[in-house]
C-alpha cells in the first residue's frame, strides 16, 4: 500500500490545504492528514477541534480511491511517518523561500528516515499567497477570507472570535468589581 502523511499545523485549514490534498491523492492509496501538535504556536484551535473540522471538510474532496485519513502527533515528522508505515511525506510550496526551508526539512528527514520520500506540491496559482497565519490576521483585522478557507472553517474562526471577545469582556468586569 502507498501511504502518504501530509503534515501540517492546519490552523486555520486552507482551500490551499485541499487543493494539495486533492493533486497529491492519485499518487497514492492512502493519505494520512496529520495534524501537528505544537503549542508554542499560539493556536487559535484545538488539535482536537483542527482535526473535527478537516474530517467534517475532507468528504467535499475529491481524492480518486485515495482513502484519507485524519490523525495528530507531536515530535518528529519523520518519526510519525515511520510509525504510520508511510513511504512519502507530502508538502506544498508557495514560493521560493517555502522552498528554501522545505529543502531542509526534507533533508533532514531524509537523514533521519532514509526510506522515506519527501513529495513537494506547487501550490495552485489562486493559493500561493494563502498561509494559516496570515488567513488568521486577515480575518481577526476584519478581512474577507471567503473562497480562501472552506466555509466552515470560517464559521468556527467566527465563533471563537465571538467567544474570545466574551472571555475578555467577562474578564474585563470582573476586573471593574
Amino acid at each position: 500500500m502507498r501511504r502518504a502523511i501530509f503534515p501540517g499545523s492546519f490552523d486555520p485549514l486552507t482551500n490551499g490545504h485541499l487543493d494539495i490534498i486533492k493533486r497529491s491523492s492519485p499518487l497514492f492509496d492512502e493519505m494520512i492528514i496529520a495534524v501537528l501538535n505544537n503549542a508554542d504556536k499560539n493556536p487559535m484551535f484545538s488539535v482536537g477541534e483542527r482535526c473535527a473540522m478537516i474530517s467534517e471538510v475532507l468528504p467535499t474532496v475529491e481524492t480518486g480511491n485515495c482513502s484519507l485519513i485524519v490523525d495528530s502527533f507531536s515530535g518528529l515528522t519523520a518519526d510519525f511517518a515511520r510509525e504510520s508505515r508511510a513511504i512519502a511525506i507530502v508538502r506544498g510550496i508557495r514560493a521560493v523561500s517555502d522552498y528554501e526551508y522545505e529543502l531542509r526539512m526534507a533533508l533532514m528527514n531524509r537523514r533521519l528516515e532514509p526510506e522515506i520520500e519527501t513529495v513537494f506540491l506547487m501550490a495552485g496559482e489562486e493559493y500561493s499567497y494563502v498561509s494559516s497565519t496570515l488567513m488568521k490576521e486577515v480575518f481577526e483585522l476584519g478581512g474577507r477570507v471567503a473562497g480562501l478557507i472552506p466555509e466552515l472553517v470560517e464559521a468556527k474562526m467566527r465563533s471563537s472570535m465571538i467567544n474570545d471577545f466574551r472571555r475578555r469582556e467577562r474578564r474585563r468586569k470582573d476586573r471593574e468589581l
